[in-house]
């Protein structure tokens, strides 16, 4: 298990569009809600806007621990990253993720940006591997499916 961003994990990172967020909501029941603007903001901070996000905000507002797992839909692998969540606004942080985003083409209205500093990082891997498969042959399959879509 890891606990540091690494150059190979922004790589893929950047190569993503969709990554998924996990919190809980006071009453204890479970909010997952994807995000297309996960990013690697540092060695051991990730960021995501909040453009249409009241669940999660809520609940990282009650609790700001916090799930999020990137996945690369053709590959099926990726990393779950833990950590504690603090939302910004009106920050130097702030502004200067703000200016990332515009730069990077994000055009949606952003109400806050979330922080997580980062606890732990795992692998995460289809069981398609556990059975031999390599990753070419679990690329093309998934190619193949949303080919046929």
């Amino acid at each position: 298990m890891l606990s540091t961003i690494t150059s190979e994990i922004k790589a893929f990172l950047n190569a993503q569009k969709l990554g998924y967020v996990a919190t809980v909501s006071s009453d204890g029941k479970p909010n997952i809600s994807p995000k297309g603007t996960i990013i690697s903001w540092s060695d051991n901070l990730l960021a995501f806007a909040d453009i249409r996000s009241p669940d999660t905000m809520s609940n990282l507002q009650n609790n700001p621990f916090v799930e999020i797992n990137v996945i690369d839909p053709l590959s099926r692998k990726g990393y779950l990253f833990a950590g504690t969540a603090e939302i910004i606004k009106d920050t130097p942080m702030y502004v200067d993720i703000l200016h990332h985003y515009r730069s990077n083409g994000i055009q949606s209205s952003i109400n806050s940006i979330v922080i997580v500093s980062i606890s732990s990082i795992s692998t995460v891997t289809s069981p398609l591997y556990d059975l031999g498969k390599s990753e070419e042959e679990i690329k093309l399959k998934w190619k193949k499916y949303f080919n046929n879509l």
